[in-house]
């Protein structure tokens, strides 16, 4: 196969911003990323890369259908994720074995790149959108049964550290190869600070599901933000935080250690309804998703309807950020992070995963392996 020479106004590398751009492509690979006479007005930047997305199209993901899982993954391909970690939620670990089995299969065939699996050992007190009767200590069986499932293809794991065997568990996962994410806790700042030098290393959806900041009761967030060891992930959709408070979180770590994530469920790409998430119902409604109540009361935000392609636009629109900041925190950090060293990055040797936005940040082209997913007008 020829190589292929694609030509942008503005390319995102490692090494900086490369105007006029000429990225060369072979066998589904960057060759190289060269000065010359792009031309167009779109940005090129790396394929972006979620590590925290729990479905699709009324599809979530673990479910028994290898091909309806397929159809999640696909959609949010088109929104510009070509790199996708698929999240469980809490479930009996005998049900998780069996997603983790289904998978297992599509990251072995390079369709995910790897699972996250949010619970079961979380905080009643932060539940969020997990059945609390399914919560559970990290006992070393469930742990040694969870690792045999996932086998390479786990990736991360969400924890409350302030559990029983909790510290036991941490170190046995981080052993195993698998990040520990802090996160549904009510932990202080103390446990907090105890369970990263156990080896937690990144924050899951930064101040959702934890104790909020206060002057005198410092709490997690703060200890997340400042600790060089942690990577925190923030959903950026203007419902679970206000752009004033991205806008913080991400001054106060540095893209470096940002990771946007998207917590997509199975209502995304469908619109409002009814749907499962897990064991629980949950309504969405003007794009908000939220658990059924028995009272009909508002119940908490059950993940969201959010893509990284409407993530990138409001970090770059509403937040401020920079469309280079913005790369790097929708791709290059994530896949640092999780020593995904063929994405996230468009340099020589990586997969030829690119997304292509205007000015405002707005996706205008996606291409996954040198394939368009989307092929942008007019190029």
């Amino acid at each position: 196969m020829p190589d292929t020479s694609l030509q942008f106004a503005h390319a995102v590398t490692p090494e900086g911003v490369v105007d006029g751009a000429v990225i060369t492509i072979a066998d589904g690979r960057i060759v190289s990323v060269e000065p010359g006479e792009g031309g167009g007005s779109l940005w090129a930047v790396p394929g972006f890369v979620d590590t925290h997305c729990h479905g699709a199209v009324g599809i979530s993901f673990g479910n028994p259908d290898r091909e309806e899982n397929k159809a999640a993954i696909d959609y949010h391909r088109t929104q510009g994720t070509t790199t996708l970690f698929a999240s469980t939620v809490t479930e009996p670990v005998e049900k998780l074995e069996d997603q983790l089995t289904v998978l297992r299969d599509l990251v072995s065939d390079g369709e995910l790149g790897g699972i996250h699996l949010e619970g079961p050992y979380l905080s009643p007190a932060k539940k969020g959108a997990h059945d609390a009767a399914l919560l559970r200590d990290p006992d070393a069986e469930s742990v040694e049964r969870l690792i045999a499932a996932g086998g390479p293809a786990l990736k991360m794991i969400t924890m409350a550290p302030e559990r029983d065997h909790a510290q036991a568990a941490i170190a046995r996962f981080v052993e195993a190869g698998v990040a520990v994410a802090f996160g549904h806790s009510d932990a202080d700042e103390v446990v907090t600070t105890e369970s990263i030098d156990w080896g937690a290393s990144v924050a899951t959806h930064l101040f959702s599901a934890m104790r909020s900041i206060h002057h005198r009761e410092a709490g997690p967030v703060p200890v997340l933000l400042v600790d060089e060891r942690v990577m925190v992930e923030l959903i950026c959709d203007g419902v679970h935080h206000q752009p004033v408070i991205a806008a913080m979180a991400i001054d106060a770590a540095g893209p470096g250690r940002v990771a946007l994530v998207t917590d997509a469920m199975s209502a995304t790409g469908k619109g409002d309804g009814r749907y499962i998430l897990g064991e629980l119902e949950v309504d969405v409604l003007d794009g908000t998703a939220r658990l059924v109540t028995a009272d009909g009361s508002q119940g908490a935000i059950a993940g969201s309807t959010l893509t990284m392609a409407k993530a990138f636009q409001f970090v770059v629109e509403q937040v401020g950020v920079s469309i280079p900041d913005a790369a790097l925190m929708a791709a290059t950090t994530p896949a640092r992070w999780h020593g995904l060293d063929e994405v996230g990055e468009l340099a020589p040797g990586c997969w030829a995963d690119l997304c292509l936005v205007d000015d405002d940040g707005v996706l205008q082209g996606v291409m996954r392996r040198g394939e368009w997913i989307v092929e942008p007008t007019g190029l």
